[in-house]
């Protein structure tokens, strides 16, 4: 047996209170706002954009690499779509702002694959009011961008 100190710190174990499943449990996050990956594409290029202006900009690895990520994933890129696509979603009182953000990320084809991919969804919406949400939300979608 070593004498060694221990080379890594110990790490705290989760609390076990998050889990999206059918019942959402987001622990300490619930009620917390939350970002589609095109509005957080939005605000961190804002950020950069203001920072270069001021000429304080120090771009990491990691603000590139998520950058990169965000210019991927990020179904929206213009502004005007990315704002109407946050209205849709703002008017379902009913859902939580974690499955409101899910669903403006996630850009699903159906109500299904919707309920599928966030269960928290299936007692919450109907499919067909989901169906015309998710339908008027990929009318913004430019596929071209």
């Amino acid at each position: 047996m070593s004498n060694h100190a221990p080379t890594a710190r110990t790490r705290e174990k989760p609390s076990g209170d998050e889990e999206a499943t059918a019942d959402l449990k987001l622990g300490e996050f619930q009620n917390v706002p939350t970002l589609t990956l095109s509005e957080a594409r939005l605000l961190i290029n804002a950020v950069i954009d203001h920072r270069k202006s001021l000429r304080k900009v120090d771009e990491t690895e990691t603000l590139i690499k998520t950058q990169d990520y965000l210019d991927v994933f990020a179904r929206f890129k213009q502004k005007e779509n990315i704002e109407a696509v946050e209205r849709m979603l703002g008017a379902k009182q009913e859902l939580e702002l974690f499955e409101r953000s899910q669903l403006g990320s996630l850009c699903c084809e159906t109500a299904e694959e919707a309920k599928t991919l966030i269960p928290s969804l299936s007692n919450k919406i109907s499919d067909q009011d989901l169906q015309e949400l998710l339908d008027d939300i990929t009318k913004l979608r430019n596929f071209v961008e």
